[in-house]
Order: structure tokens, then sequence, then C-alpha cells
């Protein structure tokens, strides 16, 4: 099999931040002058082409029975060995929980350094990937240079967005990769329950925080949010904490970017204002003046949620009639 040398490879099991990552990949192999290749691992039908028709030149292909599940040991091999044929400069993997878990392994098999969660990526004159992230909470942008090849970097969801699809040329490889038997095996999965959209694509949340005294106190907030036709997000006391719900909002749960965020009860921990930085109009709900939630907000409703949020429900479904 050939090698490619000097490329740009992409890879997530997630397909949406995969056609994302292709986009970023297109554009810097194009100002390097390299291919762009992308790794993908039993495919549906059709899924090759279609990165090729999102920018990709070259699409590995693994198709193995055995790679249904994810385990992190295989799968660091079939990029170790897409890496060996591909010869990237430079590698992008989906920040998702199990690329950030695979791309941790990859850059030390590879002895290189991996730049996390990055939200802007670029090449310097010497061909060094630079990149934007978030630190301190998402209060601080750092700017970062990888010095060593191949240069890695994490990209969460929603960094970029994906090319509009084109009739393009484009090779589609099968690889085969020899898969030691791992140390961990999958013996049962269970899908978690999930709202009807993902609070990612949501156009409007409003969200629990540890201003709620009881869980059955939720129900102001579901009257909120079907009065509204919103998603129902919270922080992460509420879910990881008190187990009230499943997904929270910040950086270490969802991101998300809706047209309106109605925080009720929040305090607006650095975390959480992280996770909803890229809202276009934030609401707080807090009866506490010097709360920090009030400082990001374009509006900021100062009083008992309890009292609050009755109001504004009856006050929405009248002029909502």
């Amino acid at each position: 099999m050939s090698v490619t040398q000097g490329t740009v490879l992409a890879y997530s099991e997630n397909h949406e931040i995969m056609l994302q990552l292709l986009a970023k990949g297109r554009e810097l192999a194009d100002k390097v002058g390299v291919d762009l290749c992308a790794l993908t691992v039993n495919p549906s039908d059709g899924r090759p082409g279609e990165l090729v028709e999102h920018g990709a030149d070259k699409v590995y292909v693994v198709d193995d029975p055995s790679m249904e599940n994810f385990r992190v040991e295989p799968y660091r091999s079939v990029v170790l060995e897409a890496v060996n044929i591909a010869q990237p400069d430079i590698i992008l993997i989906g920040a998702t929980k199990r690329g950030k878990e695979l791309a941790a392994r990859v850059a030390s098999a590879l002895d290189t350094g991996c730049m996390t969660e990055c939200f802007q990526l670029d090449v310097d004159d010497e061909g060094r990937l630079k990149a934007e992230r978030l630190t301190y909470g998402g209060s601080t942008i750092a700017h970062e240079v990888s010095n060593r090849k191949p240069h890695m970097a994490t990209v969460p969801s929603r960094a970029f967005n994906k090319l509009e699809p084109s009739q393009r040329a484009g090779e589609i490889v099968e690889i085969k990769v020899e898969i030691s038997d791992p140390r961990v095996n999958v013996v049962e999965t269970r899908e978690k329950s999930k709202g009807d959209v993902n609070l990612e694509d949501a156009s409007i949340i409003v969200s629990a925080g540890r201003g709620f005294k009881a869980e059955e106190d939720l129900k102001l907030l579901k009257e909120l949010a079907e009065v509204l036709g919103a998603n129902i997000g919270c922080t992460r006391p509420i879910a990881a904490d008190l187990g009230w719900m499943e997904e929270w909002i910040g950086i270490s749960g969802h991101k998300v970017s809706p047209k309106l965020y109605v925080a009720c009860g929040v305090s607006g921990t650095i975390q959480h204002a992280a996770g909803i930085r890229d809202s276009q109009i934030i609401v707080s709900i807090n009866n506490e003046e010097t709360s920090n939630i009030h400082g990001f907000s374009d509006y900021s409703i100062v009083g008992d949620l309890y009292t609050v949020l009755p109001a504004l429900t009856k006050a929405l479904k009248e002029k909502l009639k």
C-alpha cells in the first residue's frame, strides 16, 4: 500500500463532528498544500463517499465487526495504523468523550503533544499548528502552538461549520488492522434516555440551577418550557450531584448556543458560563442581586423563582394566545 507524506488526518466517531473537522482540515490542507485524509470505522452505507464530498482527498475505511463497541485500545491501534499509512503532519480528533480518551493515548504513543478543545486552528509560516482554546473554566482564551510533529488537536462540536457537499474526486481505501485482545471487554450497553432535540441543536433552552429546592419543583421549569417550546437543561450539581436530570450544561457537559437561554436559579459559575457563552440572548432569574449570572446576562430578573416562574409562564400564555 502506498504511503502518503505530510497529510492532514481527521477522525471522529460522531459523523456530524467528522464533517466539521473536514471543513477545517480542508482549509489547513489547502494552506499547507497537502492532502486531507479521513478515517472511518464500520461506516454506514455511503458515508465514505460523503466524506469525499465534504472535502476528503482520501478516506481510510476499517470495516471490522469486532470494532462495533468502542474500546479504546483497539481504536488506538486503528488510528495508529492510519497514521502509519497517511504520515500526517496534523491530526484532528473530535472532542467527544470517546475522542478525548482516544486522543490522549494516540498522542502518548506518537510521543507528541495534544491541544484540547480547540475552537480555532491555523498554521504558521513554519507549518506549526496554532490553536485557540478556553482555559481557567472558560474565562480566558489561551493561544497555543504545537512544536512537535505530528501536531494534534481535539475539536469540540460546532467549533467549525461543515462544508456544502460537492462532486469531487477522492480515493477510498480499505485498511486491515491486526486487533489484539483488549484488556477491557464490553459486557452490556444501555441506551440513555434523550429528549426529542439535542441541547446543542435547541434554539430555546430553560435551565435549572441550585435555586430549586426539590425535584418536584422542576414542574415550574417544565411549564415554562412548554409555553416557549424550549428544551430543558440544568447545571452540573442538578444532574451529577442530585441526580434530578441526566445531562448538564457547562464546560464538562454540553456547550450550547441557543437564540434564547433562560437561567432559573443558576448562580453562574465560570464552568457554567463557558457552556452558554455563545447564546444570543441570556435571561437570568435569581433572587441574589450579586449573583454571577447577572453579570453576563442580557436581561436579569432579581426575584424568587418560585414567584417569578409562575407569573412569567402565565404572562406568556396570555401573550401567545
